[in-house]
């Protein structure tokens, strides 16, 4: 079955860099949290979107994208009411993968509200100890073990956890939360771990090229990595909002959404302790990747080319007499676009997308290499270090 996890990273001579077991929320995986009007679960139904479909989008010298769909079956209990289309895709020369996937709710279907969708990734525990989420925030982690009884404690709320007595007894006493380390968007362009001694220090990076398809605004904050070792991109979520941000999606409306691509970015360093090269590394390759934003390479009609898109030029200027006679730029300011509504109703829209045609729509992504027949995507020579393979579960 052709479910579109993936099982498996291959990087720098590691065998795997995630976590894969026979569990459905291990490797790197795509999950929504959904319900619909009297359904009776008012947090909502996770669903793991399981692919049953199958195709290889393109596979030359230059690229490769993969497909992985499932759609509603209404002869299913509880089946969720899109249609979904992953993406996983290489570049040639391209150090990692990008992952999108495509949203659907035909207009013929049954209403949904959509909590929360995410991409996640769980990275080998035996590996991954150190987490960089910002100049500020990285630091040694203890592991997940150590939140489990008797070695942690829940206190107020089941994620956070004192450390009563953690493997590695520099953690004792702390406090191990998951939302000490969330973002605004606007901050979280690259986050992720990287693992050092036995062998070189390799980093998984998640890394954002632009927020335009997340929900809530630039100043939307977000998980990004905790202990685990996680990483997550969160496309859309309630966190810091509540229920005023979820998509409430009608009964006969259609709907559809792009959500990425997002690019999962790997770097080594044969020093074992320098990490800092490695996170200045990352930082630099985000802001590659926001330059080539939209992408060039999506395979995928629903993704917008700069040739698809519209554009909005001017000057925003500040006029206070008390400091400046003349007009001043406004530093540090953001200009959005928005659907029309109450003023700072863009902060809690979730729904919008770019228009075309009749419907509204928005983005997504591609990439290069050779499938072998174990469903590996190998990258082809040239990337700067070494090439990476990526392992999923395929028919």
């Amino acid at each position: 079955k052709p479910q579109g996890q993936i099982t498996g990273v291959r990087y720098a001579g590691e065998r795997n860099l995630l976590h894969f077991t026979s569990d459905e929320n291990s490797g790197g995986y795509w999950d929504v949290v959904w319900n619909f009007p009297g359904s009776g679960h008012p947090r909502g139904m996770i669903d793991m979107l399981d692919s049953t479909d199958f195709r290889v989008v393109s596979a030359s010298e230059e690229q490769v994208e993969l497909s992985f769909r499932s759609t509603y079956d209404p002869s299913r209990l509880n089946s969720v009411r899109l249609t979904v289309d992953k993406r996983l895709v290489m570049l040639r020369g391209s150090s990692g993968f990008y992952c999108y996937a495509v949203l659907e709710h035909a207009g013929s279907w049954p209403a949904l509200n959509i909590t929360e969708a995410r991409l996640a990734f769980k990275l080998n525990t035996a590996r991954f100890t150190y987490m960089a989420v910002s100049d500020e925030i990285q630091r040694y982690m203890p592991r997940a073990a150590d939140r489990d009884a008797p070695r942690g404690m829940p206190l107020a709320y089941k994620e956070a956890v004192l450390l009563l007595n953690p493997a590695e007894p520099q953690f004792k006493g702390e406090v191990d939360d998951k939302y000490q380390y969330s973002l605004d968007n606007k901050d979280n362009a690259v986050h992720g771990w990287i693992a050092g001694a036995p062998g070189p220090a390799v980093g998984f990076w998640v890394v954002t090229p632009s927020n335009e398809f997340k929900t809530g605004g630039p100043l939307k904050r977000e998980l990004t990595s905790h202990v685990g070792p996680t990483s997550l991109t969160m496309f859309m979520g309630t966190h810091y909002v509540g229920n005023d941000i979820v998509a409430k999606i009608k009964e006969g409306e259609h709907w559809k959404k792009v959500m990425g691509p997002v690019f999962i970015y790997l770097n080594s360093n044969p020093e074992r302790g320098n990490f800092h090269t490695l996170w200045e590394d990352a930082k630099a390759q985000a802001e590659a990747e926001a330059s080539k934003w939209p992408y060039t390479f999506p395979e995928s009609p629903d993704f917008h080319k700069a040739g698809q898109r519209g554009s909005v030029t001017g000057r925003l200027l500040v006029r206070d007499r008390f400091v400046s006679g003349k007009d001043m730029p406004a530093r540090r300011a953001y200009v959005g676009l928005a659907a029309p509504g109450q003023p700072g109703s863009w902060a809690i829209e979730s729904k919008v997308v770019t228009s075309s045609g009749r419907g509204r729509r928005r983005h997504a992504a591609a990439s290069p290499s050779a499938t072998s027949g174990q469903g590996c995507t190998t990258s082809t020579p040239g990337c700067p270090g070494p090439s990476a393979t990526i392992c999923t579960r395929l028919p």
